[in-house]
C-alpha cells in the first residue's frame, strides 16, 4: 500500500473490514484506525504474516484482533448455517494480566457476533478451565505454560486445525524463560497457519523469528525500535541510596492528584514500599508475581477503579496493560539485568534496557500526556546514560526540592520503620501457620479479600 493509498484511508471501512466489525469499532468509541491499524491489517486481511512493531498504547491488539474476526466470519458465511470453527486463534502473552486485557478487547469487538473467548493462565482453578475449554471457544488467550498444562492434561483438547497464531510482546516470548514451553505448542499447532507477532520492541531474536516459522512475513514498523511517544515526559532525579525512600514520597506528595505506578525491581520491595506509602496515607497497593491471581486482579482493580491511586508493582505490570488514567510512572528502581552488568555495551537489546520502554509505556497511551521519572543513585547513572542512548534521547533532571526532601526524612523513616516490624510479624505469623505467602492476610485486608486465613482473624 502506497503513502497516498493510506492518507486517504479515515475508517475501519476503508480497511476492508467487514460491516459487523465496523460497527463493534464504532460502539467501542474507535472512530478511526492507527497507524499500526493502518499499517498491518490490509497485510493481514490478504492472508500475510506479520511482525508488527508500534508504540506502547497504540492499539496493537485491535491490529491483529480485527483481522482474525474478520476471517472467523468470513469462514462462518462460508460453512452457511454451521457453527463457526473452535480453536480458531491463539493468542500468546507473557504475563497473565496482559492475557485477561487481550480476552476481554476480544470479547468488546465480538460481542455482536456471538464470539467465544476463553483465557488460559495459572493462579486460575484448571478445571474451569477445562469447562470454558468444553464450550468450544473461537479464540483462546493464554500463557505459554498454562496452555501447555492444558494441551498435556485436559482430554480431547487439541489445537490441529488452529488457523492463527499470535505472539503478543513477542520479544518476551521468544527469550529462553518460555523456549520449552515455546517450542511444545509450535511442535502441535500446524504449520499451515497465519503467524503474527507483535512488540513495542524488537530484538535480533523477534527479527530472525526462525523458530516462529513465519512464512515470508510482512514487517510492519510504525516506530523507530526503541522509540517513546512525544507525549511522554521523561526526568530523572539523582539521590543519595539512603534517601530515596524520601524523594518517592516527594514525588508523589507533589503531584498527589495523579494516578501512579511505582516500578521496583523485587517483590518485597512492592509490599514494603506499599506499607511504608500506607503508613504516611498515600493510597498504595502491591502487585508482584508472588501474589496469588485472585489478590494481582484484585490490586488491579483497585488502582483502575480509583480506590487506591498509587500501585506498587514489579516487571509483572510493565508488559501491556492498558490502564488510560495512569499519569505518572517511577522508577524506583531502573530496570537492570545483573548477568550482564558487566557488558554494558553488550546489552542494548537485553530485556534489562527495554523494560524501560514498556514500563515508561503505561503512561502517554493512545494520545495522551503522561511523566516517568527515574530514581538513580551513583552506582547506576552509568546505566542511565545506556537507557539514554537506547531511546536516543538526553532526559533533564526532575526539579525537586531537596530542603523539602530532608523535612520528610523523619516521617519517612518512622513509617519504614513501622512497616518493616509488619512486615516481620506477618511473616513469622505465617511461618507459624506453615503458610507459604507472606503477607496474605494483610493484602486481603487491602483488598477486601473474604477468604479462610481472615475468618480466623476475625475470630481471634
Amino acid at each position: 500500500m502506497s503513502e497516498e493509498e493510506k492518507e486517504k484511508i479515515k475508517s475501519f471501512k476503508d480497511i476492508g473490514l467487514c460491516d459487523e466489525l465496523v460497527a463493534a469499532c464504532d460502539s467501542l468509541g474507535w472512530k478511526a484506525p492507527t497507524k499500526i491499524q493502518v499499517e498491518a491489517i490490509p497485510h493481514a486481511l490478504q492472508g500475510k504474516d506479520l511482525i508488527g512493531l508500534a508504540q506502547t498504547g497504540s492499539g496493537k491488539t485491535g491490529a491483529f484482533a480485527l483481522p482474525i474476526m474478520h476471517a472467523l466470519l468470513e469462514c462462518h458465511a462460508k460453512q452457511e448455517h454451521k457453527s463457526a470453527p473452535v480453536f480458531f486463534a491463539l493468542v500468546l502473552s507473557p504475563t497473565r494480566e496482559l492475557a485477561i486485557q487481550i480476552s476481554d478487547q476480544f470479547k468488546a469487538l465480538g460481542s455482536g457476533i456471538s464470539l467465544r473467548c476463553a483465557v488460559l493462565v495459572g493462579g486460575v482453578d484448571l478445571m474451569q478451565q477445562q469447562i470454558a475449554l468444553a464450550k468450544r471457544p473461537h479464540i483462546i488467550v493464554g500463557t505459554p505454560g498454562r496452555l501447555v498444562d492444558h494441551l498435556t492434561n485436559t482430554k480431547g483438547f487439541s489445537l490441529h486445525k488452529l488457523k492463527y497464531l499470535v505472539l503478543d510482546e513477542a520479544d518476551m516470548l521468544l527469550n529462553e524463560d518460555f523456549e520449552k514451553a515455546l517450542d511444545d505448542i509450535l511442535n502441535v499447532i500446524p504449520r499451515d497457519r497465519h503467524t503474527y507477532l507483535f512488540s513495542a520492541t524488537m530484538t535480533k531474536k523477534v527479527e530472525k523469528v526462525q523458530r516462529a516459522c513465519l512464512r515470508n512475513p510482512v514487517k510492519i514498523a510504525a516506530a523507530t525500535k526503541y522509540s517513546t511517544v512525544d507525549t511522554l515526559k521523561q526526568q530523572y532525579r539523582l539521590v543519595p541510596a539512603k534517601d530515596k525512600d524520601c524523594y518517592l514520597v516527594y514525588i508523589l506528595t507533589e503531584m498527589s492528584g495523579c494516578t501512579s505506578m511505582v516500578f521496583t525491581r523485587t517483590c518485597d520491595a512492592t509490599r514494603l514500599l506499599s506499607f511504608i506509602l500506607r503508613n504516611l496515607n498515600i493510597r498504595a497497593i502491591p502487585i508482584s508475581g508472588q501474589m496469588t491471581q485472585q489478590k494481582r486482579l484484585g490490586a488491579l482493580n483497585k488502582f483502575k477503579s480509583g480506590e487506591c491511586n498509587v500501585l506498587v508493582c514489579t516487571d509483572v505490570a510493565s508488559r501491556g496493560l492498558d490502564i488510560p488514567s495512569v499519569d505518572l510512572v517511577i522508577n524506583y528502581d531502573i530496570p537492570t539485568n545483573p548477568k550482564v552488568r558487566h557488558h554494558l555495551c553488550q546489552t542494548l537489546e537485553k530485556n534489562a534496557f527495554l523494560d524501560y520502554i514498556h514500563r515508561v509505556g503505561r503512561t502517554a497511551r493512545a494520545g495522551r500526556s503522561g511523566a516517568a521519572i527515574s530514581l538513580l543513585n551513583q552506582y547506576e547513572v552509568e546505566w542511565y546514560l545506556q537507557i539514554e542512548k537506547l531511546i536516543d534521547k538526553k532526559l533533564p533532571e526532575y526539579p525537586a526540592q531537596d530542603e523539602v526532601v530532608k523535612q520528610m526524612l523523619e516521617s519517612v523513616t518512622e513509617a519504614k520503620r513501622l512497616s518493616q516490624m509488619k512486615l516481620k510479624e506477618i511473616g513469622g505469623t505465617k511461618r507459624r501457620k506453615g503458610g507459604n505467602d507472606d503477607g496474605e492476610e494483610d493484602i486481603e485486608r487491602y483488598l477486601g479479600v473474604k477468604g479462610k486465613s481472615s475468618k480466623k482473624v476475625k475470630r481471634k
